[in-house]
């Protein structure tokens, strides 16, 4: 199905169409980019909120900057259909997020008007600098660069040290804050009532206006009446406000806040901004989900909901006749509920997705025990540190993906000094649509490494639970090692998943079923396609003996000599990289022992996996069901040819 364009969208296949446009006609568009937005979203699915927020914002930046040679930079990428959209991808955009469409973030190899990939929050701001330090080193100082940030994102280190460099500079740089007062969760911290404090003072809005009328006749007066304005304009602000303000502290001229949802107004201050030397912020007033009613009232909801009925607001869930097992996400918010109730020394702690990652119940049971510290991944490490230091015993849940944000922290402040902080990292393996920035593939490699540090993957939602349970025994325990959990997004395998809590014996993996022609190892949850598997060969013939070996680190080496003193066949099965994965431990172990079984290692390829639904992702890298009968088969027939060769 699909969407037809409204009469004026329909001309636009770049943003040369849309400057050909008379400014009267911008409001039009808007309204017609919002229900294409609107329209495709209902249908296909896709994030939608912080699109629909910034179509004003999309329309104007496209039509007053010379894109692509002016350089537009999403932060994170949620809020840039629009932007698809009017960058000649409109007849594409059906595809969104579709195996072998378009991606659903700003992309480099997808088109010239994407200057900088991004996924992952709070990188506008350093590769907008970076990219005008490059143009005045070209020599070009015409061209524009634009950061986009939104102001969740703006809460990371990342973006802060980005303005800190860009305000010692004298770069071509604008950048943009759209503030909606929300991430996906609303938005928590001090920047956030700073910034309600600038939006809401009533007196500093009324002088600012003068200001800004000023600022638009300064050109006439020269440079010396430029710096004067600028003064008193700075002066003012921190007299009316009683603060300094930040981001002119930081070397950044401000201007705002207005409203960005007006795209009258909001073209004739870019056309402003333009003429404006050096790096400046434009502080810009949307809402989330404007001109949907329902995205506008519930707007964590509706930030990425699926496939709605557009008239009468309806999410389309799956109805299913039979109880279907849970989310492994509400597996760890309900489980860490009860064993918090058990231990009050436990505490949670998440960077900006209590909803995600399902510790928002724990926030409202237990809220004084339950931290969200907004998008800072590095700061939510090191205060997990911090607090382990006291004897709490912490869970620190972060995305596989966002882990690798906060890597040193792991490695200085936490394993080194031998602090029992427990991560839980949601989203391991591959996730779907959101493709290759959001893929969590590489925490097991880069855990394993780390001395200090247990690495657990559990196959179902009850071993999800007994290692919750073992970790927060483990901290009382031993009091030094870190406790790494990965587990998938989306739902597990058992309806009846709430079992009474078992200690799994550190290291300790198990027998699942016996078989004398191949041994699988695997590691996590796609031990269920391995099992699927074994029973499928079993009717072909071949008898496979599958092992869940729930660590990765300590490897159960009791369990690994029995199967290389019994298997010539091993085979492993990981949903992580390949290179110093699950796999390269085996084969570690293997070679460390003398053992010469032949080994055949299944998991993420060295490649870069796209988007797709996960059952089309797990099949490109050959690791469902089908793909482990493949591989088997395979392996089997081609050791039996080097057998009969030899002999």
């Amino acid at each position: 199905m699909l969407i037809t364009p409204g009469k004026l969208l329909a001309t636009i296949n770049s943003p040369e169409d849309l400057r050909k446009l008379d400014s009267s006609q911008l409001p039009q568009v808007c309204n017609e980019l919002r229900q294409f937005i609107i329209d495709n979203v209902s249908v296909y699915g896709g994030h939608f909120g912080a699109s629909l927020g910034v179509v004003e914002l999309s329309v104007a930046l496209h039509y007053v900057f010379n894109t692509p040679d002016d350089q537009l930079v999403w932060d994170v990428g949620h809020q840039a259909y629009g932007h698809k959209i009017l960058t000649g991808r409109r007849d594409e955009f059906h595809s969104n997020r579709v195996y072998g469409g378009l991606s659903g973030f700003p992309k480099r190899k997808e088109s010239i008007y994407d200057a900088f990939g991004v996924g992952h929050s709070s990188t506008s701001i350093s590769s907008a600098l970076g990219m005008a330090v490059a143009s005045a080193l070209e020599k070009n100082f015409e061209r524009q660069h634009i950061a986009i940030i939104g102001d969740g994102a703006m809460t990371a280190g990342l973006a802060f040290e980005g303005m800190n460099h860009a305000g010692a500079t004298d770069s071509n740089l604008l950048i943009i804050l759209n503030d909606n007062c929300m991430a996906i969760d609303p938005n928590v911290g001090a920047l956030k009532e700073y910034l309600t404090d600038i939006t809401t003072s009533q007196t500093y809005n009324k002088f600012k206006d003068e200001v800004w009328n000023l600022l638009g006749k300064m050109s006439n007066f020269g440079k010396s009446a430029q710096e004067i304005v600028s003064k008193v304009e700075t002066a003012m602000k921190t007299a009316i406000l009683r603060q300094s303000n930040l981001f002119e502290s930081l070397g950044l001229r401000y201007f705002g806040p207005i409203d960005g949802n007006d795209i009258s107004h909001l073209t004739e201050v870019l056309k402003d901004l333009k003429n404006i030397p050096g790096p400046k912020l434009l502080h810009c007033l949307t809402v989330k989900g404007k001109g949907y009613g329902p995205a506008e009232k519930d707007q964590t909801k509706w930030h990425a909901p699926g496939v709605f009925d557009k008239i009468t607001g309806e999410i389309q869930k799956k109805v299913y006749n039979t109880p279907q097992a849970p989310k492994y996400q509400d597996v760890f918010g309900h489980t860490i509920v009860e064993l918090a109730r058990q231990n009050p020394k436990i505490v949670g702690i998440t960077p900006a997705m209590p909803s995600g990652s399902s510790l928002n119940i724990m926030m409202e049971a237990i809220p004084e025990r339950a931290f969200d510290v907004g998008i800072a991944e590095q700061h939510a490490v090191t205060f997990s540190a911090g607090m382990a230091t006291r004897g709490d015993v912490v869970y620190c849940n972060i995305y596989s993906t966002f882990m690798q944000r906060a890597y040193d922290q792991v490695v200085h402040d936490v394993c080194i000094q031998e602090l029992p902080v427990i991560f839980c990292l949601d989203r391991a393996g591959l996730v779907g649509a959101d493709g290759p920035t959001h893929h969590g593939v590489y925490d097991i490699a880069f855990m394993r490494c780390i001395p200090n540090m247990v690495v657990a993957s559990p196959m179902n939602e009850q071993e999800l639970r007994n290692m919750m349970y073992t970790a927060q025994l483990e901290s009382f325990q031993s009091g030094k090692n870190a406790f790494t959990i990965r587990y998938p997004r989306g739902n597990g395998v058992m309806p009846d998943w709430k079992t009474t809590f078992e200690e799994i014996q550190i290291g300790k993996g198990r027998k699942v079923r016996g078989g004398s022609d191949l041994a699988i190892l695997s590691f996590g949850p796609l031990g269920n396609f391995a099992l699927k598997a074994c029973e499928e060969l079993e009717k072909q013939g071949i008898s496979a003996g599958l092992f869940d070996m729930r660590f990765a680190k300590p490897l159960d080496e009791a369990l690994l000599h029995e199967i290389f003193s019994s298997y010539d066949r091993v085979m492993t099965l990981e949903d992580g990289c390949l290179q110093g994965g699950f796999g390269s431990a085996v084969l570690e172990f293997m070679i460390d022992n003398g053992y010469t079984s032949q080994v055949k290692r299944l998991g993420i390829p060295d490649a870069i996996v796209e988007h797709g639904e996960p059952a089309e992702l797990y099949q490109e890298c050959g690791i469902d069901t089908v793909g482990i009968i493949a591989a088997s088969i395979e392996f089997i027939q081609r050791q039996s040819k080097v057998a009969s060769v030899l002999h």
